[in-house]
């Protein structure tokens, strides 16, 4: 699965994407009644169920049922016991705008089976619960002027074990908003003398060696795929994991308490400074660049297309830190899902919060975007990825993809690469 999935995502940065569900001996299908599983406020949903083994119903299984909104306390639990291995069962409705899901578990020969399937109720309708500061602006603007000055001083160096006959491979790394702090990241170059659109991946979240988009190269347009924590991007693979349990375990809650210093503003100050390093390259034909990601990186493509007009199209896939003040109105924000415990929600903690909120930035964006996310999705929650692309006003293409949890099927990898590519053609 791995191996056949890294083949065919190339646009998009491999280690962003969780990869579909492996089969298992029992499956769990469950789907609303309507087949677009879309409703309006108030209408009913009826929730299909069937549970197979070997492709056929099995009989006299008891599943455990939990109905509730996204990323909620579930309102109706039961346990039923399905004769013939299907039930149809009345999910109720909403009252306001957003996601309803059903979630069946089934304990089969000591193991245990999870199904999921989640109706839409108006989800065009979401609309966030965070607000922009008055100087939000004025903050990042003057986080950038301070930025600007600090020099590249590119560090640039030839990996000829990574190059092929059409693409150049480097390891770079530039500074960032302070003196000795770095970004750094894989630039691919055509070999072929002309100039090239370009394209910044952003990645998800996580601490781990990267090896740079390659192939998307060969087809004629500059990529940096870039890291956020400061560190090389070509050492060890067990650097990274003992990074991962220690120094960086849980980043992203680093100085949450304080606008300035929270762990994020130098990553997006980062992700702006990569595009410095981009527009400055001989080989940059000076107009086409985007950016892209998913999950934290579909959230920093959001952001720099907002805070860049460099950036003239942008494709995002559910975009992590969406409405993270969701949790305190009764309704799913997106990860880091920082005040799913509300005692964790200090005055200090919200105010920051606020200015690095993916829905504050999508208000900014003036280009072109597609914007894919799923409705299964409780990592980054389907409703807190509604009110951040319902935030923007800019033309966006929004792909629902009612079956997927955090991951995307190869179809709607290639869809999204020649979107871009078609848009940067332009």
């Amino acid at each position: 699965m791995k191996k056949l999935f890294n083949a065919i995502i190339q646009l998009l940065l491999v280690n962003l994407l969780f990869a579909a569900p492996e089969e298992r001996l029992i499956k769990i299908v469950i789907a609303p009644d309507h087949t677009d599983w879309t409703y309006k406020v108030d209408e009913n949903v009826k929730f299909q169920i069937a549970v197979m083994k070997n492709s056929h119903l099995l009989s006299n299984v008891n599943v455990y049922l939990e109905i509730g909104p996204d990323k909620m306390a579930p309102r109706n639990t039961k346990t039923l016991q399905l004769e013939k291995g299907q039930i149809t069962v009345d999910g109720g409705t909403m009252k306001v705008p957003g996601f309803l899901r059903c979630k069946v578990t089934v304990s089969y020969e000591g193991e245990k089976y999870e199904g999921v399937a989640t109706a839409a109720f108006d989800s065009q309708k979401i609309k966030p619960e965070t607000t922009m500061p008055d100087d939000f602006v004025q903050f990042w603007d003057t986080a950038r002027s301070e930025s600007k000055k600090i020099p590249l001083d590119p560090q640039i160096m030839l990996l000829p074990d990574k190059c092929t006959n059409l693409v150049n491979v480097y390891h770079v790394g530039i500074q960032n908003s302070r003196i000795n702090q770095r970004v750094y990241g894989i630039l691919c170059i055509p070999k072929a003398n002309g100039k090239y659109p370009a394209v910044l991946e952003v990645p998800g979240a996580g601490v781990r060696e990267y090896t740079g988009d390659i192939e998307l190269a060969a087809s004629g347009v500059i990529t940096f795929q870039i890291g956020i924590h400061g560190i090389p991007v070509n050492l060890d693979p067990e650097i990274y994991k003992g990074l991962a349990s220690s120094s960086l375990m849980r980043y992203w809650s680093f100085n949450l308490d304080n606008k300035d210093e929270y762990y994020y503003k130098r990553v997006i100050l980062g992700c702006l400074k990569s595009l410095d390093f981009i527009t400055a390259l001989p080989e940059y034909d000076g107009k086409n660049l985007a950016v892209t990601g998913g999950s934290q990186g579909g959230a920093l493509s959001i952001m720099t297309a907002g805070l860049d007009r460099r950036i003239k199209c942008l494709y995002s896939f559910y975009p992590a830190l969406c409405d993270h003040l969701g949790y305190l109105n009764g309704k799913a924000g997106g990860w880091p899902h920082m005040f799913i415990n509300p005692k964790s929600a200090t005055k200090e903690r919200i105010e920051t919060s606020r200015y690095y909120d993916t829905v504050n930035f999508a208000k900014l964006i003036k280009v072109p975007g597609y914007y894919l996310f799923g409705y299964n999705d409780t990592t980054c929650p389907p409703t807190a990825c509604c009110a951040a692309f319902n935030s923007i006003s800019a033309p966006k293409t929004i792909v629902a993809s009612e079956e997927t949890a955090h991951w995307l099927y190869p179809e709607q990898s290639q869809k999204a690469k020649n979107w871009i590519l078609k848009e940067l053609s332009k």
